[in-house]
This record gives structure tokens, C-alpha cells and sequence, in this order.
């Protein structure tokens, strides 16, 4: 069997009931197996699109609709083990995010076990997203796809259009189950199977057709009553305990602060409900969290063991941050918004890039193998390795530099919003306007960059008190 890479991801999922503006929002933090996996920022054009596909880390290969949609995409740079288009929206303002890779058990593996030929996170998003025309077309697509050619890896995904969100849940080999978010809530899924209660009757679920047979048939469901898919193909494991059940914990908290739940807790829910309307600025905060004003902040007061107990969600693994918003208010051609930043998340900020596009800003599409601190893949993880010796020192600059750029990205966005109606090529004009905030990015960047260096510098330990 090939050794293959795998991603360690954090995804959150908003209906648009349960957002500040009526926007469906999928959001993923894309964590490599490691630091340092250079990102790009692309729009792939119908011309671009392969007719013919094969993978790079299994011998799956297919041919491809002849009509394929454009859509933006945050591919790897290095493409040895495949593309990994990670996310986009296509130009019938459908998104989809893939993969937050998920955990399974033995049970259901001894029935259907994974396949090696099969399809894996390298595929998924180049397969899919530039045929579909709405969020549950997308289940269906990528439902089909793995029954087929079956998977080597258990992942989840997530689609959206302007009215739905949908999350999707690979099951061992061939098997697969999807649930509707409801209008009203919002999820937080760490890489664990995390659909609960499943209603196999309802028209807000998709799934193998063998699904409900099968769990009969081998005797799945661990209880009495009811269906909960977490229980029948997940896991309740010691790992689960420190490395993803207290990333649900933590966002839960962040959005629900009257519920009293554990952070190691097995049975956290999947389907939550807040008083609160969620903003793009919440979901980076719970993206970038790492427990602040708990004792596991590996940059807070509590002991050394406290402070390594629990996986924090931003990361110096966190590779590109996406949140899909697909607006309600306002006309098609500028609903979707590609959010993007780039790197570690402590020391990064969103920008709220237009969809409708042929083409993205340089600075976010040209980066390279090696470093170059003018591209803002390698411009945001110098911030975030320069920030990590002294997080203190220079939290305050971050914070600030974070809300001016995005204060000024919504500005310029506001403004666009308005303006573009009188376009003769609209997407000649959004593609200007993403430059404008790119450029603005990579300029406040460069200014907390000098601000961190004239603040670290003099509590450098290579320095003598007295002068010449």
C-alpha cells in the first residue's frame, strides 16, 4: 500500500437562519501532516479542467463531463501527491469543502473494507464542484462516486448553495451518509465521524441505499433506541478524548457560554443551536482559537501539562483557512465569497474575495516551493513563527492589524457591492477589486511585520548595555 499524507482539519458549518446576514457559510481549516505545505489561491476556467482524470496516489482514473463549470480552488503548490483543490465556489455560486479526514472503526471495516485503487482528499473537489448545480446535487455526485470506485481514506465534506448547507460522511469503503443543516444552526467538526442522530425516513438526509440494511443485517447499532451514526461507524477513542472532541468543546463554548459541557466529552453534540448571529469575524476567531481563557492555551497561565493536554484548533500546522459564504442579499453575480487566509491563523487575517472571477491576485496564486516573503502564503508563516516566541508581545499589534484589515476589505466590499451593476465587464472589475484588497493585505502585513520587529528586537539576548 502507498504511504499517503493526510490532513488534520477543523470544519464549522452555518445555516443561513443562524447567521448575521442570511448567508449559507462552510467553513475548514486546511492542517497539513505537517508545517510548511505551500498554498495557492486559483481560478480554474472550463479551459483548465481536465477531460480525463487520474489520481496520483491511487490508480483510480476516469474521464469527465465535457461541461465543466470555473470555480476558485486553494490547491498545494507541490503537486507530486496531487492536486488537493481543498475548496471553492463554482460559477452556479455552489461551494463545497474537502476533506476533513474523519475516524471510523473495525466493525465496519471488517464488512467494507477501504479500497486502495479508490478515490482520496486529492480528488474529491476537482471531481465534483465544477459539475454541480446545488448543494444536494453535490451529495448525490460525490455519494455516487464512491460507491463506484469506492476510498482508501474515511473523509467529510461539505456543500452549500443560497439555501443549504449539506455535510457528508464517508463510511468505510463504498458507504456514505449525508444530513441537512437545518436553517437554524451551526456545526463544529473535528477529525472524528461526528453526524449523531440520523433519520434515515426524513427528506433532510441522503445516504447509501444499502445503508439501513446493512446496519441490520451486522447488527451496527450499539443502542436500543434510535440511529446514531457517531456510535455504529465512529470512534470513542483516548485519542478522541485529547485531540478532537475539545476543539467541538471549545467553539461550542466560544458560541453557547450557558452550556456546561467537558472538553473530553464523547458525546458532545453535532447539530447546535445559538441565540447568537454568526458573523465571518466569529468563525476566524474559533478557527484561530487555541482555548483562550482556559488553562490549555499553550499560550496562557496554566502548568506545563495543562497547556499540552488538548489539540488547539489554530495550529502551526493550519495550511489555509476558507470560509464559503454564499449571500442572500444580494444579486447573483456577486453572492459568492471565496474568505481566504493563508498559514498559521494567529497572525493572519480573512480577505473576502470575490467568486465570479477569472483570475486571482498574484500575491495569493503565484506561490512558490521556496520561500519568498512577498507571496502571502510565506509573508503569513513568517508572522506566525516570528509571533509564536513571544505571543504577548506582540498579541495586541496582531489583534489590530487583524480588525483594520478586515474593517477595510469590508469597506472596499461595501463599496464594490454598489458600484459593480454599472460594470460593462464585471468580472474584469471584481478581479480589480480583489487585487485592491490584496495588496492591502500584503501591506498591513509588511506594517505588523516591522511593528513586531521594533518591538522583538530589543529583547533579543545577543546584546550588551553598554554603547561604543
Amino acid at each position: 500500500m502507498q504511504k499517503r499524507k493526510k490532513g488534520s482539519c477543523t470544519t464549522i458549518l452555518v445555516g443561513k437562519d443562524a447567521s448575521i446576514d442570511g448567508s449559507t457559510m462552510i467553513a475548514r481549516n486546511e492542517d497539513g501532516a505537517g508545517p510548511l505545505n505551500p498554498q495557492r489561491f486559483v481560478v480554474i476556467n472550463p479551459e483548465d479542467q481536465p477531460r480525463h482524470y487520474k489520481s496520483k496516489l491511487s490508480t483510480a482514473e476516469m474521464d469527465l463531463p465535457n461541461d465543466p463549470m470555473r470555480y476558485t480552488s486553494t490547491p498545494d503548490v507541490i503537486t507530486k501527491d496531487g492536486v488537493w483543490a481543498g475548496a471553492g465556489i463554482n460559477s452556479d455560486n455552489v461551494a463545497m469543502t474537502a476533506t476533513e479526514t474523519i475516524t471510523t472503526n473495525a466493525r465496519i471495516l471488517g464488512i467494507d473494507p477501504l479500497v486502495d485503487s479508490g478515490l482520496g482528499e486529492e480528488d474529491f473537489t476537482t471531481l465534483v464542484l465544477p459539475y454541480i448545480h446545488s448543494a444536494r446535487e453535490g451529495v448525490k455526485r460525490l455519494g455516487s462516486l464512491l460507491e463506484q470506485y469506492g476510498t482508501y481514506e474515511t473523509n467529510a465534506m461539505a456543500f452549500s448553495d443560497k439555501d443549504e448547507v449539506w455535510y457528508f460522511e464517508s463510511i468505510a469503503g463504498h458507504h456514505w451518509a449525508a444530513i441537512k443543516i437545518p436553517d437554524d444552526a451551526y456545526v463544529i467538526a473535528p477529525n472524528r465521524f461526528n453526524i449523531d442522530d440520523y433519520d434515515f425516513d426524513s427528506d433532510d438526509t441522503i445516504f447509501a441505499a444499502d445503508l439501513p440494511e446493512l446496519i441490520e443485517k451486522f447488527h451496527l447499532n450499539t443502542d436500543s433506541e434510535g440511529v446514531n451514526l457517531r456510535h455504529i461507524f465512529g470512534s470513542a477513542t483516548i485519542k478522541d478524548t485529547r485531540y478532537n472532541n475539545p476543539r467541538a468543546w471549545y467553539g461550542q463554548l466560544y458560541f453557547n457560554p450557558e452550556i456546561d459541557n467537558e472538553p473530553i466529552d464523547q458525546d458532545l453534540p453535532f447539530i447546535c443551536r445559538t441565540d447568537k448571529k454568526i458573523s465571518v469575524e466569529d468563525l476566524k476567531f474559533v478557527l484561530s482559537s487555541h482555548y483562550q481563557n482556559t488553562p490549555f492555551d499553550p499560550y496562557g497561565t496554566g502548568t506545563e501539562d495543562e497547556k499540552k493536554m488538548f489539540r488547539p484548533i489554530g495550529i502551526n500546522r493550519n495550511q489555509e483557512l476558507h470560509i464559503l459564504q454564499i449571500r442572500n442579499d444580494v444579486p447573483n453575480e456577486i453572492a459568492g465569497i471565496h474568505w481566504l487566509a493563508f498559514g498559521p491563523n494567529t497572525f493572519n487575517a480573512v480577505v473576502p474575495f470575490y467568486a465570479n472571477v477569472k483570475d486571482t491576485p498574484a500575491s495569493y496564486r503565484d506561490t512558490k516551493p521556496d520561500t519568498d516573503p512577498t507571496k502571502v502564503y510565506w509573508l503569513s508563516n513568517v508572522l506566525a513563527l516570528l509571533g509564536d516566541d513571544n505571543f504577548g508581545l506582540y498579541e495586541d499589534e496582531e489583534n489590530i492589524f487583524e480588525q483594520n484589515t478586515v474593517a477595510e476589505c469590508r469597506h472596499i466590499q461595501i463599496d464594490a457591492d454598489s458600484k459593480y451593476a454599472s460594470e460593462s465587464d464585471v468580472q474584469a472589475y471584481l478581479e480589480s477589486v480583489n487585487q485592491q484588497m490584496a495588496d492591502l493585505y500584503v501591506k498591513n502585513a509588511n506594517q505588523l511585520l516591522g511593528q513586531m520587529l521594533a518591538l522583538g528586537e530589543p529583547k533579543m539576548k545577543l546584546q550588551f548595555t553598554l554603547n561604543d
